[in-house]
Order: C-alpha cells, then structure tokens, then sequence
C-alpha cells in the first residue's frame, strides 16, 4: 500500500491528478478530456466508450486470479439516497460482464467472474466511472485478448 501511495504522490505531482496520468498513458486518445461525450447513454453498450485494462495495482488476490479494471467515458449514474449505482446501471453492467467476459470463458463461467464498482469515497480516480472485474482460474491468451489495445 505504500508503494502504491508513493506511486499516486509521483504521479499527481507531475500530472496533476490521475485521471490525467491514465488519459495520456492508458486510455485511448479519442475519450478526449471530461466531460467526454460517449457515443452511448448507456455504460458499456458500446465499445468506443469502454476500455478493459489489467489493474495496475492489483489487489492482494491469490495468483490464480486477475484483477482488471473496466473505465467508462459513459457516467454511470447512482442513487443518491443510498450511495449505490441504480437498477438500469446495475442491469446494464451484468449484461456488459456476461457478454464480456463470463460468455468469453465458457462452461461453469458464472462463478469464476465477480465484479464490483467502488462507491466514491473509496475511489482513488473519481472523474473517470469504472468498474472492478476478477476473473479466476482463466486462460492468459483470454486475458491478453480482454485487455488489448482496441483501437
């Protein structure tokens, strides 16, 4: 944990925050800055609006699992009143991971993928909707193909 905060000081030091860092290095050039203007209303329905990439700081996970991170231009609206994502994003987001990734693997998928969004106050990049994936036990070649530049 502190590696990682010392990681998050550097960066912020010299790119101001971390949604700056990941839109020079890690996201595609065509999100532009924010506020973005997502082809779809609605999170991960098109491909252009989301980008898969492996967490670069990974949570302490057993080897066998790999924790990626899906980044959204689209907004991924909450509920205000309890702090958690609405029905229609949760909906949307359960559509996106099955057809993403739990179709991708197959047989007995369903319990080798988990996801989760992080509600803000424990988000690290705040100005950019994304959601955690973890998949376990899942061939190397299907990870790389996940996360794989799409432009």
């Amino acid at each position: 944990m502190s590696r990682y905060r010392q990681w998050t000081a550097t960066t912020t030091a010299e790119y101001g925050n971390l949604t700056d860092y990941l839109l020079a290095h890690r996201l595609p050039k065509t999100w532009g800055t924010p506020p973005f203007t997502p082809l779809s209303c609605v999170p991960f329905e098109n491909p252009s609006d989301y980008r898969v990439l492996l967490n670069d700081w990974p949570y302490g996970f057993s080897p066998n699992i790999t924790h990626m991170i899906a980044w959204t231009r689209t907004f991924i609206p909450i509920d205000s009143d309890i702090g958690d994502i609405t029905l229609e994003s949760r909906k949307s987001i359960e559509s996106f991971v099955k057809r993403y990734f739990v179709d991708r693997i197959g047989h007995h998928a369903e319990p080798r993928v988990i996801w989760f969004k992080n509600w803000a106050a424990l988000q690290s990049v705040k100005a950019l909707d994304h959601i955690h994936v973890l998949v376990r036990d899942v061939n190397p070649c299907l990870i790389e193909e996940w996360t794989r530049d799409q432009k």
